[in-house]
């Protein structure tokens, strides 16, 4: 499985021949949208950073609410979820995807905007082996918050997202709050994980923290 990222919270999971796409936005947030072809696009909610499927090739089958779903193999299940903490009065629904690849539970948690995911989120959400999580803060959670999902969740390997970069026409925090948070400040970014289900963290071993390049 080879994971590369995109941007805000666009991500590329090849997995063979098969390509699932999570979140991708449109040109108008000030970065380049994604390009190519793909066979699934999880869409978490309906926002220009989060929901350009149609920038992808190929005739993609497009996820973009919760429930159940299978195709080609790949297993997915859409969570519901807020994308504020007030239950969705501010800023509505947003939609936790977790997919079933090469014996990988990856997690993408869109724009959570809650403080404390539920137990029944909780038990939907279990097993997860790499998390997408949202740490710039402005809609979502951000450095300080994200740490409470984590220690929720207990994933293997966490992929921060949604964070500020060059070109971004959003306000958000820089991914270094959260690497000082969470006590791992010298991360270095890499291009892309390309990973394996044996080469995951045992569970003995120290959670591990993945920042890709944009």
């Amino acid at each position: 499985m080879v994971i590369t990222w995109y941007g805000q919270s666009c991500f590329r999971v090849q997995s063979g021949s098969t390509t699932v796409v999570f979140d991708p936005f449109k040109k108008s947030i000030g970065l380049n949208p994604p390009i190519g072809e793909a066979n699934m696009v999880l869409v978490s909610h309906d926002d220009d950073d989060h929901n350009n499927a149609k920038s992808l090739k190929g005739d993609p089958f497009v996820i973009d609410s919760a429930g159940e779903y299978e195709k080609q193999g790949i297993r997915v299940w859409g969570i519901r979820s807020f994308h504020d903490n007030k239950e969705g009065e501010e800023n509505g629904l947003n939609t936790i995807y977790t997919v079933r690849m090469e014996d990988m539970v990856l997690c993408h948690l869109g724009d959570l905007g809650q403080k404390k995911l539920t137990d029944e989120q909780l038990d939907a959400i279990d097993g997860v082996d790499i998390l997408m999580i949202p740490v710039g803060g402005d809609t979502t959670i951000g450095a300080e918050g994200s740490i409470e999902i984590i220690n929720q969740i207990e994933p293997r390997i966490v992929m921060p997202m949604h964070y500020k970069v060059k070109g971004l026409k959003m306000k958000l925090d820089p991914v270094d709050d959260f690497l000082k948070e969470i006590g791992q400040k010298d991360v270095k970014p890499q291009e892309k994980l390309t990973i394996k289900a044996k080469d995951l963290p045992k569970e003995d071993d120290k959670m591990e923290i993945v920042v890709l390049k944009l």
